[in-house]
């Protein structure tokens, strides 16, 4: 990974960070492109890089670029990284539009390019608790709240924020889902400020799905029911909750509490507790560094684009029936 040329495409909020911590990794950071150069340079002072005054230049000369731009420019950068044969790591959502993303997905198939969604929270703390080892969801709730800023209200909350619990149900239940309820209001900027959907799956899961911008108290919650147990997990704070039925001779299960016992019921059994742990990590630290596995290794990223595509499609149609959009909502 020494030897792998990196180059970075946004001096922004996101940028910012992701310069920061490129200038930790083991990688030939080349330098940092911006449509604004005196961002670029400011960004390249403070973490000892190179402001590159050409976007064809940065490209030319990387091996894999990391885009970090506004949304609306995903695609066209995006486009020209992989026409000149170059992996690609989009920050979410992965374009403006389906339409786009299918593009972009088709161009990194046919060239055989690493093409992955910066869907970050799929590194959190406390979804990497959780584990592949979780149970069916049957209900899920998920609860995405955050006080108003300016950053990001370019695009609609759906987009913005809504979309992070998008991928990690679609990841959860592993099926998209066949029927869609949507409503949402603009309150303060022109687009839609909060939002709520419900979705049903054809397995016969059900999500309640809830973003807003405009909340006194920031949430970022996701609650999972399934048959005989209900897991909390808790993204701000990184930390997984789980309550389960025990099965015969669990009772005393080490790494758990016994929270007492059902009483009235045929069969008397213990609620179990858990708080299962993930190691420390920076979330977007870890998904740069799967990124650039996934190159090396000539294996999927951990979130490809045929899954950021589907968060994308997803958000589409709860757009479409709030009435915000028109944007297509085609799926394979």
């Amino acid at each position: 990974m020494n030897n792998l040329k990196v180059g970075l495409v946004g001096a922004g909020y996101l940028g910012n960070i992701h310069a920061r911590i490129l200038s930790a990794q083991k990688i030939q950071w080349l330098g940092v492109f911006d449509s604004d150069s005196a961002r670029s340079a400011e960004v390249a002072r403070q973490y000892g890089t190179s402001a590159v005054l050409s976007l064809d230049a940065l490209i030319e000369n990387s091996q894999c670029v990391i885009v970090a731009a506004a949304t609306s420019a995903h695609y066209s950068i995006g486009k020209q990284v992989l026409q000149a044969g170059r992996h690609l790591f989009l920050e979410k959502p992965i374009t403006t539009t389906p339409v786009e993303g299918e593009e972009l997905v088709k161009l990194a198939r046919a060239r055989k390019l690493v093409l992955q969604v910066g869907h970050v929270e799929r590194f959190n703390r406390a979804f990497r608790a959780l584990g592949s080892d979780h149970p069916q969801p049957q209900f899920i709730e998920a609860h995405r709240l955050s006080q108003f800023r300016l950053r990001g209200t370019d695009v609609a909350v759906v987009l913005d924020l809504m979309i992070h619990d998008l991928d990690l149900i679609l990841t959860l239940m592993g099926e998209y889902p066949s029927s869609v309820e949507a409503a949402g209001v603009a309150v303060i900027s022109g687009g839609v400020d909060i939002a709520n959907a419900r979705l049903t799956f054809p397995s016969g899961g059900v999500a309640n799905v809830t973003a807003s911008r405009i909340s006194a108290n920031p949430m970022r919650k996701l609650r999972l029911f399934a048959a005989e147990s209900y897991i909390s997990l808790d993204f701000a704070t990184g930390s997984a909750q789980v309550f389960r039925l025990a099965k015969e001779g669990e009772e005393h299960l080490p790494g758990t509490t016994s929270l007492g016992e059902i009483e009235k019921a045929a069969i008397k059994r213990h609620i179990l507790f858990s708080s299962p742990q993930a190691p420390e990590g920076n979330a977007i630290e870890m998904e740069q560094q799967a990124f650039f596995r996934a190159i090396e290794s000539g294996t999927p990223p951990p979130v490809t684009g045929e899954q950021g595509l589907n968060a994308l499609r997803l958000a589409a149609h709860i757009l479409a029936k709030i009435g915000a959009s028109e944007i297509p909502t085609g799926r394979d």
